[in-house]
């Protein structure tokens, strides 16, 4: 029975002075939110800190205590923060086919350069040759990409022969 006594003693100490640190710093954060002008700007991790906390004290005891923004506005932050955490984003795979590698699209823009007869068949047999399986299909897309054709190529350099260029 003793034993009973000092515990239920003890935790009424503990509980007592609780109490009192949390109204100390309530009083504390009234006055120094009357003092600043304006509205309280705080980083991401300040709101995530403060939404963390307000979620696990609830709303009614968040309304007594809340002095950087409004118990709606903290629990806001908490919906939000939730719901990044849940969102699946980092699970998410790009759709479609894996994009071609940068050396073999530059290889291929300056395979198309240097050789403005080959049409997307012979490009295609060429690169065979040097070891890369592309289709006809995927020249054409990469070279569409960088606004270039075969024959768009050819007729550039037929007009730079025509016209000379001036430097």
């Amino acid at each position: 029975m003793i034993w009973a006594q000092l515990l239920a003693y003890v935790t009424g100490t503990v509980n007592q002075e609780l109490l009192l640190r949390n109204e100390y710093l309530a009083a504390e954060n009234r006055i120094l939110k009357a003092q600043i002008k304006g509205r309280l700007l705080l980083s991401q991790e300040e709101k995530v800190t403060l939404a963390e906390i307000a979620h696990r004290l609830g709303r009614k005891a968040l309304e007594e205590v809340a002095r950087a923004a409004q118990p709606d506005t903290i629990l806001g932050w908490y919906r939000k923060l939730i719901g990044k955490k849940f969102d699946g984003s980092r699970f998410r795979q790009r759709v479609g086919r894996p994009r071609i590698a940068e050396e073999i699209e530059r290889l291929v823009v300056r395979m198309t350069k240097e050789n403005p007869s080959w049409g997307y068949d012979r490009m295609v047999r060429a690169l065979a040759n040097l070891g890369y399986r592309l289709s006809d299909q995927t020249v054409g897309n990469l070279l569409r990409r960088h606004n270039l054709s075969p024959r768009v190529v050819k007729k550039l350099e037929q007009l730079e022969m025509v016209v000379p260029r001036q430097n």
